[in-house]
């Protein structure tokens, strides 16, 4: 936890929040998921949290606030980007505001970090927003896997969050005629791992018009795979790094 990142889009990763459960089809084949149903029962940091049955890793549906990791981004001197809770969704409904709350508080004490939270759980990131402090560091954005949860596009824009960007991913069906108002930053990328559903080239080829054409950031992680490694990042021969203006650095 904390150190450098693999994932492109990011340098680090700090989880202050533990367990999260399913809620819609781009949980299918969850990363972290697996990763905390590997290590569960070893006495190690992730037990309890995630189990392994015969239909494969399931959440046991625990979400706990992490006292010991909870600081960490203050101890971090040099500015640094920072994708925040990586093996869990901060507005998961068991977390209670007042945790919300305090993990904002870090995140606006460690004002020379950019933050960046993902959240499936649009409903309730809109209903708590104004509880919430948007300093200009904390980047806001939603995952979007299928037409089905589009709405939560809607929800993010009303939000009070200075940067608001959509991970679309995994990315398991076309999405064309978004609504980008409001969205600063678009990043696209395939399923990876056992059982990943592939991605089209056109599904991604659209995005890149749709983002050009409304001025929006746009930011290609990965076709995905079981080898992502092997397939890739690049689309007709091009990699795609674009990253929003930021209001703080």
């Amino acid at each position: 936890m904390g150190q450098k990142s693999a994932i492109e889009w990011t340098e680090a990763t700090w989880n202050p929040v533990r367990g999260c459960s399913r809620i819609s089809e781009g949980c299918r084949f969850c990363y972290a998921e697996r990763i905390a149903s590997r290590f569960s029962g070893q006495g190690m940091a992730f037990e309890g949290y995630a189990e392994s049955t015969k239909e494969g890793p399931r959440w046991t549906g625990k979400v706990t606030l992490l006292e010991e990791s909870l600081e960490l981004p203050l101890r971090w001197r040099k500015p640094r980007r920072i994708f925040v809770n990586s093996m869990s969704d901060l507005f998961h409904e068991q977390l209670p505001l007042e945790c919300i709350q305090r993990v904002f508080a870090v995140m606006q004490e460690a004002h020379w970090h950019q933050f960046q939270i993902l959240t499936k759980r649009s409903a309730r990131l809109v209903d708590l927003s104004p509880q919430l402090l948007w300093s200009p560091n904390i980047w806001m954005g939603v995952s979007v896997e299928s037409r089905e949860v589009i709405g939560r596009i809607d929800d993010l824009r009303n939000t009070g969050a200075r940067v608001k960007f959509l991970s679309l991913e995994p990315l398991i069906e076309a999405l064309p005629n978004l609504d980008l108002r409001g969205i600063a930053w678009i990043i696209v990328g395939g399923e990876s791992g056992p059982g990943s559903r592939p991605m089209a080239r056109e599904w991604v080829a659209d995005l890149i018009d749709q983002a050009a054409a409304a001025n929006v950031a746009f930011f290609f992680k990965q076709w995905g795979g079981v080898n992502k490694k092997r397939a890739g990042r690049q689309i007709d021969g091009r990699t795609w790094d674009e990253m929003p203006a930021s209001p703080n650095f």
